[in-house]
């Protein structure tokens, strides 16, 4: 019995709404795919491996199998033709698609690991890539992966109560963003300010979200008893916290 080739039955079960059009469901197999309700129709996503399911010459990706290569020929003298560039940009596509939605489900290890093969793809081209252009096409984008490889790792550190761990991450990153070489192109530009303003914030939002030590939690109830001119709890709170620098310093 053929299949009715009509999708309004299957787009009517799953209404779209922007705020909320991805989700991980289990098939009959027992495999999970990621699933993204569109406008005008659902997208499927592998949640492993390559996102289209796809094998590209037997190996899991065009970059495996090109890293493959590269080893094969001694990697000094090894070269991406140009069309080799376009089979390895249009696979990081499909992987930043799948990241970029694997984000919004706050999925924050497998946001990581795609955005950690992206950064690997831009590495491997930018070292070699036959063509200067080709080299050179990926690093207008740069600066977002790094954003969203740098708020992956923090969210997974603040999960485990790693203040210190995801500050470092943040800040890290946001060096590195600020020394990549001058790009003459305005994604880049725009991309690099937005990067650095969204990690700056975030470091912002850590750092007052620390757990703080007795000694800290005190010097806030002075500030604020004094700014309320109850002078009387100001001294005793004055009192308790040099009794801890005094203990701070023996130990």
């Amino acid at each position: 019995m053929a299949l009715d080739p009509d999708l309004k039955a299957l787009l009517a079960a799953w209404a779209y709404d922007p705020d909320d059009c991805v989700r991980v469901v289990t098939l009959a197999d027992g495999r999970e795919v990621m699933q993204v309700r569109l406008p005008l129709g659902i997208e499927q996503y592998e949640i492993d491996g390559r996102p289209d399911g796809e094998r590209p010459h037997g190996a899991e990706s065009a970059l495996d199998y090109h890293i493959e290569r590269s080893k094969n020929a001694g990697d000094s003298n090894f070269q991406l033709s140009p069309d080799d560039c376009v089979e390895l940009f249009n696979e990081g596509v499909l992987y930043y698609y799948r990241y970029l939605h694997l984000f919004q489900l706050n999925d924050w290890p497998r946001t990581l690991r795609d955005t950690d093969r992206n950064l690997l793809l831009f590495d491997f081209v930018a070292r070699h890539a036959a063509r200067e252009e080709d080299k050179q096409y990926l690093e207008q984008w740069r600066p977002y992966v790094l954003r969203i490889n740098a708020i992956s790792a923090a969210m997974i550190e603040l999960s485990e109560d790693c203040h210190q761990k995801a500050l470092l991450i943040v800040k890290t990153a946001i060096d590195k963003i600020e020394a990549l070489p001058e790009i003459d192109e305005d994604t880049f530009k725009f991309e690099r300010q937005r990067s650095l303003d969204a990690l700056h914030e975030l470091a912002d939002q850590i750092e007052k979200s620390m757990p703080q030590t007795e000694l800290q939690k005190l010097e806030i109830q002075l500030h604020e008893a004094v700014t309320a001119e109850h002078y009387e709890d100001a001294a005793k709170l004055r009192d308790r916290i040099r009794h801890l620098r005094m203990d701070e310093k023996k130990s």
